[in-house]
């Protein structure tokens, strides 16, 4: 008796809009929609910026850019060997600007804006039992079905802003970075105030300062950064860069996480004072993150090890900083390096040198409130032009308690993470079946297109698995969200990073409500969590409840 074959997937799905549904028009979500129209799938993207790019869409603040290599940043030839071929860098460390045209070059030459919605805000996905589909409603209360949902909302999505009395008082111009205006903000000859000194508030402090007519910068906690030392890319330069593509994606898959750097296998202590000296100088004096990833991996383990190079680092910003109390006020006593997420910069440390430049602590006089005029500490009131709130992002699961999901039975994904997420290969979540995460909790994140284009890959080779075998029903049990959650919190296990407060365990403090620390995202190694997702796509995802 013959075999007899599942109907096609569009007929199991012709009741229904579409057969995926992607949320955000980001890398992940430009790169699900290419994978989707590849695989013959009736798919749309939906998003809520009016144009794509995501995190470059969004994040158009003075001095925004990759502190990672442009060109360890872009998609491989597993995308595109002619979108490589194409595509030119003009810095090794590519700004904002020219990152966004990069997403709008994709788009515009794969026509993939014709799958994609804009100006549409999901404020809901629900499962629907009866039919083992989604529906999606956006902000204005339009709807949306498909059988699978593919979520690429990004790990720095919804921002926040301080939890300070009075933010909305304040009479003058104010700007989150992570929502800035698209037209220029001028800056001269006004007083400026910037809370806010990781990241995003590094980098756009620099350039603030070479405009404003005086800048205050309102600092909570010190960042451990190093030198970017970025410079433009000849055409010349750019030709030899492509010619070593292959090597450079090669190493960034042997990497722990994804970028083009191997870390250093020795013990810090195995060597001498005087080699590690000469060591650090070596790897100071490069660009990039080579002064992090290139170290001596026990830096993130070994808190002696950690204590000298975090020490080697304070005694940079001390020789770059003219004042050694302001020098001193840099300097992070509450956490090594490494143990946070690593700004780079340009100049940030000498911006202190200038006469128009004035670094408040804000431990020592906490901000009390935003007047209608400024900022009022305990002990002195700021006269303000401009508020800039670099105060970052309810990270990784922000972005999804930002919806309301609701997987089998109307459960809430936010009570199924109310102790913290819990996910198989970051990918699915219990009782939210048909639904695949880009970039979710537990995924390896590091250098992120080089995740994105793995977990975007994966995804799109099980719902082809799924199409192929008349699948409506693909999910994941509790079983395996256990064991995954328990390998994830292993892979966590004796590294310092854990052991502070930060976007990347969970915490930002400019939340009203109280946070407790969490595993967030996979910290083992890149090659590590592709083997494991591997052998469960190569066993043909037994594993799965699939139906």
């Amino acid at each position: 008796m013959g075999s007899i074959e599942p109907p096609r997937f569009s007929e199991m799905n012709q009741e229904l809009d579409y057969d995926v549904l992607i949320i955000g028009a980001g890398l992940s979500g430009i790169y699900s929609i290419y994978k989707m129209r590849q695989l013959g799938l009736r798919a749309k993207v939906i998003e809520a910026a009016s144009d794509v790019g995501g995190t470059w869409y969004w994040n158009r603040y003075p001095g925004a850019r990759f502190d990672s290599e442009s060109y360890s940043y872009n998609f491989s030839s597993k995308f595109s060997q002619e979108l490589l071929d194409e595509w030119s860098w003009s810095e090794h460390f590519a700004s904002q600007p020219e990152t966004l045209r990069y997403c709008e070059f994709i788009c515009d030459k794969f026509d993939l804006r014709r799958d994609m919605q804009f100006d549409t805000r999901v404020v809901s996905a629900h499962f629907q039992d009866d039919t083992n589909s989604w529906r999606l409603t956006d902000e204005k209360g339009g709807q949306y079905t498909s059988r699978f949902l593919i979520t690429c909302i990004g790990i720095l999505n919804n921002y926040t802003l301080p939890n300070i009395p009075g933010v909305s008082n304040f009479k003058g111009e104010s700007f989150h970075t992570a929502r800035w205006p698209h037209e220029a903000v001028n800056f001269k000859d006004k007083r400026v105030g910037v809370i806010g000194t990781g990241a995003t508030g590094i980098q756009a402090i620099q350039e603030i300062a070479k405009t404003a007519g005086h800048l205050t910068v309102f600092q909570r906690t010190p960042n451990w950064s190093m030198p970017l030392r970025n410079e433009p890319i000849t055409p010349d330069a750019m030709e030899e860069i492509r010619s070593r593509y292959p090597e450079i994606f090669q190493t960034c898959a042997e990497s722990w996480a994804g970028f083009m750097y191997i870390s250093d296998k020795r013990p810090t202590l195995s060597v001498s004072a005087e080699e590690r000296e000469r060591f650090w100088e070596e790897l100071y004096a490069k660009r990039g993150f080579s002064k992090w990833l290139s170290n001596f991996a026990d830096i993130n383990t070994d808190k002696e090890a950690n204590a000298l190079f975090s020490e080697f680092v304070a005694n940079k910003i001390r020789e770059r900083v003219k004042d050694p109390v302001t020098a001193e006020t840099l300097i992070p006593k509450c956490h090594g390096f490494g143990t946070k997420r690593v700004p780079m910069e340009s100049g940030y440390f000498e911006t202190y040198n200038q006469p128009n430049v004035r670094l408040v602590d804000v431990k020592k006089d906490p901000i009390e409130c935003v007047t209608e005029t400024g900022i009022q500490t305990g002990v002195e009131n700021f006269e303000l032009d401009v508020i800039v709130f670099a105060t970052g992002f309810d990270a990784i699961t922000g972005s999804f308690t930002a919806m309301d999901f609701r997987g089998v039975k109307g459960v809430k994904l936010s009570d199924r993470w109310v102790e913290g997420p819990r996910t198989h290969l970051g990918l699915f979540v219990e009782g939210f079946p048909n639904m695949t995460m880009v970039m979710g909790p537990h995924q390896m994140f590091g250098n992120i297109p080089r995740s994105i284009e793995y977990a975007v890959g994966w995804v799109a080779r099980f719902i082809e698995f799924c199409r192929d075998n008349g699948i409506t029903f693909a999910g994941t049990n509790q079983e395996n969200v256990l064991k995954w959650t328990e390998h994830v919190h292993s892979c966590a296990t004796g590294l310092l990073a854990n052991d502070v407060d930060s976007w990347m365990t969970g915490i930002n403090k400019n939340l009203a409500h109280k946070q407790k620390r969490i595993i967030a995202r996979y910290q083992g190694s890149a090659p590590g969590y592709r083997e494991r997702a591997e052998d469960v796509a190569s066993r043909n995802y037994v594993d799965l409840v699939l139906a």
